[in-house]
């Protein structure tokens, strides 16, 4: 990968050029954020916005209801504007179902019980939501539906993807489910063919350049809808040397950002299907079960990671940096920690 496509996707990523103003509007620019670790969720918004702080993304989730969090995309918890989820609900959504009926199965939850947690679910969260996953577990309990192991959250993930439930507003440090037609109002028609070409058209907003692989892997689509997103959009789109496409109109690429610490699950690592340039011989950052651990980006490439501990952050460099560099990332972990409030 070139230090041009790098700049240039950093550019889209919001990591470079001019920060943005709040936490949808990262939402917007990235359209769906990996969120099943609280925390990286937050400092993915972090490290692309300016005047910031974790509580206003709370807010967001909470009293504008212009954020939620739910599973999309590969089958993973995402944070999302609440406008975009119906459309991108209605495209990823399908191809979970079979995967959540095998995993219920996985852990010994016949059909019949399934079907009963979500009669349970709707009706529980209809009289008392929002409800945290606690509570809403000893409902299922009370009912009658085993909950131990994975079963629960399993059984929120087939909740989630028949359009159910998501999770909407912050009870204290626990985010609460929320009925769908509730929260957001009871959904409408979507049409599948104009959604694809809004997914190709948002995802290179925040991942160009990129291509029809690129796109199906981070939206856990077929290739063949990838590429029909992306044909929809075609008198839309430039294509480079390279054969990657993007945006007519993209900004141009911004100088590489100073030294900045990213979260778990960072988008940066996660939006296209190579993320060699990026981590390069560090792959103790992504470990072999899935977890995408914190890191330091120093000239757009990964040169440390990092941890949260007792109120501290401690920085562990895989790579030598210069004095000013590692100065700079010291500076930043002051600022995550004003940022988070800790």
């Amino acid at each position: 990968m070139s230090r041009l496509l790098i700049a240039e996707r950093l550019t889209a990523q919001a990591l470079a050029g001019e920060p943005l103003r709040s936490p949808a509007a990262a939402a917007e620019r990235l359209l769906a954020v990996q969120g099943q670790d609280p925390r990286g969720a937050r400092l993915a918004v972090r490290a692309r916005t300016e005047g910031v702080t974790a509580a206003g993304v709370d807010r967001a989730l909470t009293e504008e209801r212009s954020l939620l969090i739910t599973w999309l995309n590969r089958g993973t918890l995402h944070l999302v504007r609440s406008e975009d989820y119906p459309w991108l609900h209605a495209l990823t959504a399908p191809t979970h179902l079979a995967s959540c009926r095998r995993r219920l199965q996985q852990e010994g939850i016949p059909e019949s019980d399934g079907e009963r947690a979500m009669k349970t679910i709707e009706a529980t969260l209809a009289a008392e939501g929002p409800l945290s996953g606690r509570d809403l577990r000893a409902r299922l309990g009370a009912a009658g539906v085993r909950t131990e192991g994975q079963a629960f959250i399993h059984l929120m993930f087939l909740a989630a993807a028949r359009g159910i439930l998501v999770r909407g507003p912050m009870l204290g440090r626990q985010h609460a489910y929320v009925l769908v037609r509730d929260w957001l109002g009871e959904p409408q028609p979507v049409d599948r063919e104009r959604a694809l070409a809004e997914l190709a058209r948002r995802y290179l907003a925040g991942h160009g350049p990129a291509d029809d692989r690129d796109l199906a892997r981070w939206a856990g689509l077929p290739l063949r809808d990838a590429r029909a997103g992306l044909a929809a959009i075609a008198s839309e789109l430039e294509r480079g040397e390279d054969g990657l496409v993007e945006l007519k109109g993209s900004p141009e690429p911004a100088p590489l950002p100073p030294p900045r610490l990213l979260g778990a699950f960072d988008p940066l690592l996660l939006g296209w299907t190579s993320r060699e340039e990026v981590v390069g011989p560090h792959q103790v950052l992504v470990t072999t079960n899935g977890i995408f651990r914190p890191f330091a980006l120093v000239e757009g490439r990964a040169v440390a990671r990092w941890g949260l501990a007792g109120g501290k952050v401690r920085i562990e460099h895989l790579d030598e940096v210069r004095a000013r560099d590692a100065a700079a990332l010291e500076k930043d972990a002051q600022r995550v920690l004003e940022y988070l409030g800790s």
